[in-house]
């Protein structure tokens, strides 16, 4: 037993459990962004701590409460990543993405994020996102685009027990309008010091509480989308226009506001039913004035993020099983040294044909060896004696099957390609 174990909010991914599901999942939910034009981008896991206090907005609880500051020499301020949108539009402006070409810039990244919060299930300090980011154009077209292609990646997966939720905070026109209604009518409400704190900063965060004792005093709160003005309104409908024709359905949820200050316009939310609180997979919206915040020009744009952990929740949740090729299809099995060093160079060849192929190393009896082929799930066992090398030839064991027959030496790959391996 080792004297160490995983920190606390985190985990290990491992072969025999779920690292293979996850990768699956990862690749899954990047597919649609692949085919529509999306680029990969990857940024490092640790930033300018002001990258994030600015961008994410200092109103958040991921930033009071929530990021991993490091301890460094020299001084600098940084933090671990705890979203993927803040550093994405600061790798955009740095390397001048914006102007090399047509608008929007497509990017999707991968990875790790950061948060220091109560690990409970679905909640980890140490998470998994797959995320897009479309920069540079204000186009209901956009937003649609990106929420769809958020669906068809869960759909991708089998998913079906989840509901979008959409909303419109509105744009630097009407929201200051709606800001001053909201303030005035929390001014009335028994708060603690922290959400008025809070609330001082940004009011919308308010709305976002999940504690029901808030929530309670917020039913008769006035409601962003009866203070749009007629450009947001026109650009929502649009946008659920374009929705409703592509099939996607979606629920209007006059409250969501998320948990960044970025967001204007256009907010959703995928909530999966079959979860506990931490019921959200994936969300994001539109952040037309983040590149200004960060020093940039004007880059209207819209992304999300899509939880691989949560994902992997939900799909426990509807008992679905991807059908995962194995990762060995062809073990080889050598009887005596003379065997194992021509099996050795066959299994060479083998995978360098494309075929997953591994051999029983360190196996002292033909017993054991089948064994680990057995557990390997390959399809096809090759067994190899003296007898066999005189003859030219190998065993070639169906292991489904147990069907069992020679196969010459200068034939096997051709053989096995045959087979569809």
């Amino acid at each position: 037993m080792s004297t160490f174990t995983a920190p606390k909010g985190t985990y290990d991914l491992l072969p025999t459990t779920n690292s293979a599901v996850y990768l699956a999942i990862r690749d899954r939910l990047s597919a649609p962004l692949r085919r529509a034009g999306y680029g990969y981008v990857e940024t490092p896991v640790f930033e300018d701590l002001g990258l994030f206090s600015r961008g994410v907005g200092e109103s958040t609880d991921i930033v009071t409460k929530e990021m991993f500051t490091l301890t460094k020499r020299g001084s600098e301020d940084l933090a671990l990543r705890p979203e993927g949108t803040a550093s994405v539009v600061r790798a955009t402006l740095q390397a001048n993405l914006h102007k090399l070409g047509n608008l929007p810039v497509k990017l999707w990244y991968s990875g790790n994020f950061y948060r220091y919060e109560r690990p409970q299930a679905g909640r980890y300090r140490q998470f998994s996102q797959v995320g897009a980011e479309a920069l540079g154009a204000e186009d209901p077209a956009l937003d649609a685009e990106i929420i769809i292609l958020g669906d068809d990646a869960f759909r991708s997966l089998g998913l079906r027990n989840y509901s979008l939720l959409i909303n419109s905070l509105g744009d630097q026109q009407c929201r200051p309008v709606y800001r001053a209604a909201l303030v005035d009518f929390l001014a009335g409400l028994d708060l603690d010091e922290d959400t008025r704190r809070r609330a001082a900063i940004n009011p919308l965060r308010v709305l976002d509480d999940k504690r029901e004792s808030v929530q309670a005093q917020l039913a008769d709160a006035p409601m962003l989308r009866d203070y749009l003005c007629e450009d947001c309104k026109a650009y929502d409908e649009k946008v659920r226009e374009l929705l409703t024709a592509a099939g996607v359905a979606f629920v209007d949820d006059p409250k969501l506001v998320r948990g960044l200050d970025y967001y204007t316009r256009t907010t959703f939310e995928f909530v999966h039913n079959g979860l506990a609180a931490q019921s959200a997979i994936g969300g994001g919206g539109r952040y037309d004035g983040l590149s200004e915040m960060l020093g940039g020009p004007a880059l209207p744009s819209v992304g999300w993020g899509l939880g691989v952990d949560r994902t992997y929740l939900a799909m426990e949740a509807e008992g679905i099983v991807l059908d995962l090729p194995a990762a060995t299809e062809v073990y080889a099995v050598a009887l005596g040294e003379e065997a194992k060093n021509v099996l050795f160079a066959k299994v060479v060849e083998l995978r360098r044909a494309g075929v997953a192929t591994d051999l029983a190393f360190g196996v002292k009896s033909i017993k054991n060896a089948m064994k680990s082929a057995n557990r390997s799930g390959a399809r096809f066992a090759l067994i190899a004696g003296d007898r066999d090398l005189a003859e030219g030839v190998v065993q070639l064991k169906d292991m489904t099957t147990g069907e069992q027959a020679p196969v010459a030496l200068e034939a096997l790959v051709t053989t096995l390609k045959e087979k569809q391996l």
